[in-house]
């Protein structure tokens, strides 16, 4: 993002040098965990073994479309000193609407978490032979560690342990490439948008569901609430002398957080589906992610193989952190209960211990999440977009026209899709 692009309305965008805005990032890149969680692989994974290139370009389409949904969740975090769940808590006045709201909310993130551990135990499985609901508990036992961290030292410590999960998890997807890399002309001809049947929808649905999560929406800002919310006579003798000059700088540091965070995620996605397209293409099996761990090791050696599952252990610890701090927020925000967030933690870790425990096949249990995350992306979308596009909420710092208008399309578009994604597995077709 250019140092001088300013998304607000009337707001110039001032120049912010990376020594005195290095400390301002970390949000996003939490929050963009939530894109290199085990739906994605298994979904990145799935469509470059059976279709090559063809979904090259849904990745970077939604990738972008990613950019711009986790700035506006960002700016409203900064702008208003309150999260998505919060806003609409306010907004919402009827308890019963309130409630329902928050029931379906609360359901997507426990299907994001249900599908975080199940990847964590299916890594430790991998990696070394651990039974899926041993694998499970100690998934949830770390994330749990990690989530202490969070509550008792604040939000900056752990932001850096997100992100050093983040750093393996990047590792370990895209060390592949650097063995057997993809066809740079194929590379190029997936960006042309297509399908080739129903599959390819279904998979480009799934592509999508797992990459723009509702739970990412409402949890990003949340964290820039936190980040941000005590900097206060910090920000006004340091950062700046009134608070519009605070807010803007905040803002412009953000946009480059979202930046590098959706850089990396993008990256990362894409890897994984380059992967899979060079070297596991008309590979039986790979429609797993046990699957595609063996077509890795016979194709690409066993080094390979435990980089990739090292990367999904650690896209599944870290990605449910993040999943049960969001739930712990949108409970709060809506109900205006505060649970600890180990006990959230410990009543969420129930239903993937459940499925585990009853030998549920991991990948069914993996797609049948996305399919519950669809029917949440409207509710975290629109109004998203409906909230940052009104003055009464953000004042100066409201969407230009265009802004609000790439964010009723990236809408629709998501929502149309992910409708197609629930049409397509519930029929059958």
């Amino acid at each position: 993002m250019p140092k001088n692009a300013s998304l607000d309305r009337g707001v110039p965008a001032v120049r912010v040098t990376p020594s005195r805005s290095l400390w301002l990032l970390g949000p996003a890149l939490v929050a963009g965990v939530a894109y290199l969680d085990p739906g994605n692989v298994a979904s990145n994974m799935t469509a470059g073994a059976q279709y090559g290139y063809l979904l090259v370009w849904i990745v970077v389409a939604g990738n972008v479309m990613a950019w711009l949904i986790q700035y506006l969740s960002a700016k409203l975090g900064v702008v208003t000193g309150q999260s998505l769940p919060e806003v609409l808590g306010t907004r919402l006045r009827r308890p019963w609407a309130r409630r329902a709201y928050w029931l379906q909310a609360e359901l997507v993130a426990m299907a994001t978490d249900l599908a975080e551990v199940i990847g964590g135990a299916v890594a430790l499985n991998l990696l070394f032979d651990v039974p899926l609901l041993l694998g499970g508990v100690i998934t949830g036992a770390v994330s749990m560690i990690l989530l202490t961290v969070q509550s008792r030292r604040g939000a900056r410590p752990f932001e850096f342990v997100i992100i050093g999960l983040m750093v393996i998890i990047a590792v370990g997807f895209v060390a592949g490439l650097f063995v057997a890399p993809p066809d740079a002309g194929s590379v190029v001809a997936g960006l042309v948008p297509r399908f080739e049947d129903t599959g390819s929808v279904l998979l480009a649905a799934s592509i999508l569901g797992a990459t723009i999560m509702p739970h990412a929406i409402y949890a990003h800002s949340s964290l820039t609430r936190d980040r941000f919310g005590s900097l206060g006579t910090h920000a006004a003798t340091e950062a700046a002398r009134t608070e519009t000059s605070r807010i803007r700088r905040l803002l412009t540091a953000t946009r480059w957080d979202v930046s590098i965070a959706m850089l990396i995620a993008g990256t990362v996605n894409l890897g994984i589906l380059l992967l899979a397209a060079a070297n596991l293409a008309g590979v039986e099996g790979t429609d797993s992610l046990e699957g595609a761990h063996a077509a890795l090791a016979a194709g690409l050696g066993p080094v390979v193989a435990t980089f990739f599952a090292v990367g999904l252990l650690a896209s599944g610890l870290a990605s449910t952190s993040v999943g049960a701090y969001a739930g712990a927020e949108i409970m709060h925000g809506l109900l205006h209960v505060r649970i600890p967030l180990l006990a959230r933690r410990l009543v969420t870790l129930i239903p993937a211990l459940v499925i585990l425990g009853i030998g549920v096949d991991p990948t069914l249990a993996l797609v049948l999440s996305q399919v519950v995350l669809s029917f949440g992306i409207p509710f975290a979308l629109i109004p998203l977009v409906a909230l940052t596009a009104q003055r009464r909420t953000l004042g100066p710092w409201v969407n230009r026209a265009w802004t609000t208008a790439a964010g009723i399309i990236a809408s629709v578009l998501l929502i149309a899709l992910n409708g197609a994604l629930l049409w397509l597995v519930l029929t059958g077709a």
